[in-house]
């Protein structure tokens, strides 16, 4: 396993994605001989997990960054991951507050606004413990790591259901927020796994 020593690079990592989101849009990946080995890591590492073709897709326009580095594609999906439960927090909240709503309805958003503001909680708090992770503190930085990413899951698990004992009405709504809610869910399964990866390297 390479050696552990990316706290700075992890702790800036967020600031990086936000402005390659803008700054590289979809131009494409340059030719160079180290970025293809980097999306050929990220292909055959997304690979394993649940949904590799958005883990993919998440991930390789942040090629340059990654290259064929474990902890630093771990660190890539949780913020790709805390970037989308944090939009479709907002989301959310903003059609909480549409008219016409039913009260079920309403109070399946507020609680769905409260699971993934707990989400994005424990996907700052697993970044954080990445930022600290070391060659001496390996294995109990990861467990961390691995608890709060799966808490951020159940969170937005418990958020789709809510909505599934909702009455049939506002489907466009109910469709809408699951489908946002799912994908956050996605992204956090595949950086869950790509941290399982991480863990079971040592060795």
């Amino acid at each position: 396993m390479e050696v552990i020593s990316c706290k700075h690079l992890i702790t800036s990592l967020f600031i990086i994605l936000s402005s390659s989101f803008t700054a590289h849009g979809g131009r494409k990946l340059s030719e160079r001989p180290y970025q293809e080995a980097s999306t050929v890591f990220i292909r055959t590492s997304c690979s394993s997990t649940t949904y590799p073709t958005l883990c993919y897709s998440s991930l390789v326009k942040h090629a340059d960054l990654i290259q064929t580095n474990r902890v630093v594609l771990a660190g890539t999906a949780l913020n790709v991951t805390l970037a989308s439960a944090k939009s479709t927090s907002a989301m959310v909240r903003t059609l909480g507050k549409r008219q016409g709503l039913k009260p079920r309805e309403v109070a399946a958003m507020k609680d769905c606004v409260e699971e993934l503001g707990d989400s994005v909680d424990e996907l700052r708090r697993s970044i954080d413990e990445m930022s600290h992770l070391r060659e001496s503190n390996f294995e109990m930085t990861m467990s961390d790591v691995q608890t709060w990413v799966s808490a951020a899951l159940t969170d937005e698990s418990t958020c789709t259901d809510g909505f599934q004992e909702t009455a049939t009405g506002a489907t466009n709504i109910k469709s809408t927020v699951r489908g946002q809610v799912v994908e956050v869910a996605q992204l956090t399964s595949n950086a869950l796994a790509l941290i399982n990866q991480l863990a079971n390297s040592r060795g």
